[in-house]
Formats: C-alpha cells, structure tokens, sequence
C-alpha cells in the first residue's frame, strides 16, 4: 500500500504516475466517489480506481481495496480523507480506512510525503500562473511501516501519522520550503 498526505487534486495520477513509470506497477487509489462522472469518471474507470464514499464508512470500497491488496496489488490512499486547506498547517487527522485496509492484510504501508502539488492545484483550485513559475514538486517515499499482530487500529494510524510526518518534511526540505 502507499499512503500520502494530501495537498492537491493531483496528488493521486501523479503518485501513479511515479509509481507506474518507475516500477511498471499500476496504482489502484480510493478516489472520492463525487469524481466519478462525466469524462473523468469513465477515465478513472478505465484505470480501475476505487470508488468510496467519504465519511459514510464505505465497507464495499473499502472490501475492494483489501481484495485487491490480499491479491497482491497496489493500492493507494490518502489517510487524511480530503485535499488540506492549508498544507504548513500539518498532517490532517487520519482516517480509519488506512487502518481497515492494512491490519486485515498485514500489508506494508509506504508512507509518501508529497510537496508542492499545492502551488499548481491547491483545495482552492487551479492556479494556472502558478505554472509559469514552474513550481517544485517533491515525492518522498519513507519505510514500509507494518502492522503488529493485535495492534490497535488506533496505535497503528498514530504510528503512521508519525512516520508519514517525517517523509512530508523530508519532502518540503528538498523543495526548498523547510518546515
């Protein structure tokens, strides 16, 4: 599994994007299910996204990604549930479906710090001058981080919210934006 914090709309195809480039692996993220429609919704179907409905414990996506990492996929998460309305305020609150989906597989997660999404495409939408001043983006992978056996699923969010908070400021140090 490969879980990020989330700083923008374009957090998940790029993630893929590295990933499915570098290790020819596809990336199969929990997307929100609101984005399913029109072209983009048949495009994330064609790329055989996941589907969840925030906040509503959506058990059926929620089954789909554990079969899909019980069966040896990739599956890709972004624990705080929603892009952050300000990024250098910190790591959101984590979300259970991190949890719900690494506990019942043991599955190694991959905590992913990303940096300067933000600037391109923040929760306010999208800043095409940003472009101009060709923002730096960084992409930070940290250890795998493994569930116990009989972990809490609480103990094991906090454990990665830790580890994932190391990698998003290793991420912002390289771009040049020290936490």
């Amino acid at each position: 599994m490969l879980a990020a914090n989330h700083v923008s709309v374009l957090d998940g195809p790029t993630v893929s994007a590295v990933v499915g480039a570098g290790r020819r692996r596809a990336v199969r993220n929990l997307v929100a299910a609101e984005a399913f429609h029109g072209p983009i919704g048949w495009i994330l179907e064609q790329a055989r996204q996941i589907p969840i409905r925030r906040g509503s414990g959506d058990t059926g996506a929620l089954g789909e990604a554990v079969d899909a990492v019980a069966g040896g996929g990739c599956v890709g998460i972004f624990p705080e549930g929603r892009v952050s309305n300000d990024p250098t305020d910190g790591l959101q609150r984590m979300r259970s479906g991190l949890s719900r989906i690494a506990i019942p597989t043991s599955a190694a997660v991959v905590p992913v710090g990303i940096w300067g999404l933000q600037t391109p495409w923040p929760r306010s939408g999208f800043d095409l001058r940003s472009l101009l001043r060709r923002p730096v983006v960084v992409f930070v992978f940290g250890e795998p981080i493994v569930p116990a056996p009989g972990e809490a699923p609480s103990a094991f969010r906090e454990r990665f919210r830790c580890a994932l908070s190391e990698q998003v400021d290793r991420a912002r140090w390289l771009a040049g934006d020290p936490p």
